[in-house]
């Protein structure tokens, strides 16, 4: 991923176990809306899903993302999720 001045990224650790978890950090990270974008990697770190987030989204309109992350957690062991934010 290019660094852009004024870009933050943070990264959490996904598995079978702490899907919920992680996914309520998600929640609240996107909530404060300074988040860009959401990648799910694998252990190799090969981007297996990378969501787009724009200015607004929020709620139900997440819903399919929130899925398909715990569908990731579920099939594919040691993931990660790199959170892209807005600096200030």
């Amino acid at each position: 991923m290019p660094l852009n001045k004024g870009t933050l990224f943070e990264t959490l650790q996904l598995d079978a176990k702490n899907v919920e978890k992680v996914i309520e950090r998600l929640k609240a990270l996107v909530h404060e809306g300074n988040v860009r974008r959401l990648v799910v990697r694998n252990k190799e770190g090969r981007s297996l899903i990378e969501v787009p987030l724009t200015a607004g989204v929020v709620g139900a309109a997440l819903l399919p993302v929130w899925a398909a992350i715990g569908a990731v957690a579920a099939i594919a062991a040691d993931c990660e999720i790199v959170i892209e934010k807005q600096g200030e």
